[in-house]
């Protein structure tokens, strides 16, 4: 999202040429799909981490600018909020150490960027939303110094004809609007990026979406928005709301929103490619000098920046990707549906369930989607979302039951065989599964230690919401450097 993009104005020949340049560029990528340019014998798979920047007195710190400056280091990106900042870790693949090599890159990396955000007057924070994040602090000069982000609040609001309304109702009830794309940047999220080839990239796309709702019920840890405590992964609710380029009576006409979970199955990655030419208009029209069919024809590989564009203006919780790396082409699953934290130890138990877990599920003779309908995936999502690590949760053959009790007697099995068959050692996978396995003996995840912090802040004093909230995350932050994971925290 973070793309360079100069700062323009669209006209009528502009929206025009770039459907037409999009469509074409389909058709080289089915071209492309039908004779197997792709570089998948040795799948790497990557991570994402977005950050949230506070002040000393965990208010955000709109000083992103200021911080990469100070850090230096390419890894480092913007966001869309000035109080945001990304950290992309350099892919590998998981046998012989992966994860554990993920680990200890992430650490090194954040305490040493740490260092150098506090000469920026800021201190980095990996939550999925601020327990101190404000409505007035997410104003269109929050937004970061990136012409495309400008762009994209423009033809969002220009789309949509009237101002954002969130409306989430969930422990409380809150109810805002806004006049820009801002409060998107409240969320902030852990990607997880695993390369697979065309013909097993169906697979893998379907057994994320359908593992997807356990994934946010476990790793939930957004429970405020605004001082209000509503859905224990709020990061959900409010990034669909937060993107939504649909007026009401869009909406009623049965548009589909940017922000998609999706609505079937799948059986080629063209399908989600072709989804998103047939049923979203462009929102940065912005054409390349290349020719795809020329340079497919010469025996070189397109980049499609069209379609790759437009691919990143369209919000699935499972993206396909389509990249070029040292000309050879490469189709990936993003899984975007975690928050960020609350520590690196914990953000890497997540990582290891997910693969370990959709390796199994793609690679099943009966498949899981055979089994479940896409609806069902699609509520354990939002259920997932909202209750938590106590939400109750559907899978086949077991019914409706808890989503420890689901992960326990199913899924961890699953997810240990899984990384065995991906190279992944037997230590490193007891360590990294075993933080999953205590979080659902505890019952405890991200969004559960705040809630439960919270209650004992309200509790002990007379203290007002806001100040309570700060005492939160006064709190977390040094447990968050401490890499101890969160189920075992203690509240006091």
């Amino acid at each position: 999202m973070g793309e360079e993009v100069d700062r323009q104005v669209f006209s009528r020949e502009d929206r025009a040429r770039y459907r037409e340049k999009v469509r074409r560029s389909l058709d080289v990528f089915a071209a492309m799909l039908r004779e197997s340019r792709f570089d998948f014998e040795k799948p790497m798979t990557g991570l994402e981490i977005e950050l949230n920047l506070v002040d000393a007195h965990t208010d955000p710190a709109m000083r992103n600018a200021q911080v990469l400056a100070a850090i230096a280091n390419p890894a480092f990106q913007t966001e869309l909020g000035q109080f945001n900042i990304e950290i992309n870790v350099a892919p590998r693949q998981l046998a012989r150490g992966g994860l554990t090599d993920f680990e200890l890159d992430v650490r090194a990396s954040l305490n040493a960027a740490e260092v150098q955000a506090q000469t920026a007057g800021a201190h980095m924070v990996m939550i999925g939303i601020l327990p101190t994040l404000r409505l007035e602090h997410l104003t269109l000069g929050s937004l970061s110094d990136n012409p495309r982000y400008a762009l994209l609040n423009e033809q969002i609001f220009a789309a949509r004809g009237e101002d954002l309304y969130i409306r989430i109702d969930g422990v409380e009830r809150l109810a805002a609007t806004a006049d820009t794309v801002a409060p998107e940047a409240a969320c902030t999220s852990t990607q997880f990026h695993l390369q697979v080839s065309p013909e097993q990239f169906p697979q893998v796309w379907n057994a994320a979406q359908a593992v997807a709702g356990i994934q946010v019920a476990l790793g939930a840890n957004s429970p405020f928005l605004f001082g209000r405590e509503l859905w224990r992964e709020t990061r959900i609710p409010l990034f669909e709301q937060a993107t939504d380029t649909r007026s009401e009576e869009i909406k009623t006409q049965g548009v589909r929103p940017r922000v998609w979970f999706g609505e079937r199955w799948i059986t080629s990655v063209f399908d989600l490619f072709e989804e998103n030419v047939r049923y979203f208009p462009a929102l940065l029209p912005i054409c390349t000098d290349e020719e795809p069919e020329e340079a497919l024809a010469r025996g070189e590989t397109p980049n499609l920046g069209e379609l790759r564009l437009h691919n990143g203006t369209i919000y699935r919780w499972n993206r396909p990707v389509y990249d070029v790396v040292a000309g050879m082409p490469h189709l990936r699953v993003e899984n975007r549906v975690l928050p960020a934290g609350p520590t690196v130890v914990d953000t890497l138990a997540n990582g290891a369930f997910y693969f370990g877990v959709v390796k199994m599920l793609a690679e099943a003779e009966r498949p899981i989607w055979s089994q479940m309908s896409f609806s069902a995936a699609e509520e354990n999502f939002h259920t997932g979302a909202q209750h938590g690590i106590g939400a109750q949760l559907y899978w086949p053959g077991l019914g409706y039951l808890p989503t420890t009790e689901l992960v326990l007697r199913r899924l961890l099995p699953l997810a240990h065989e899984g990384l065995a068959q991906w190279g992944v050692g037997a230590a490193e996978r007891d360590r990294l599964l075993g933080v999953i396995e205590g979080r659902c003996l505890a019952g405890r995840n991200g969004a559960a230690w705040q809630v439960e912090t919270l209650r004992g802040v309200e509790n002990r004093g007379h203290v007002d919401r806001p100040s309570a909230l700060r005492g939160v995350l006064e709190r977390y932050i040094p447990l968050m450097h401490s890499n101890t994971p969160v189920h075992e925290w203690p509240t006091e």
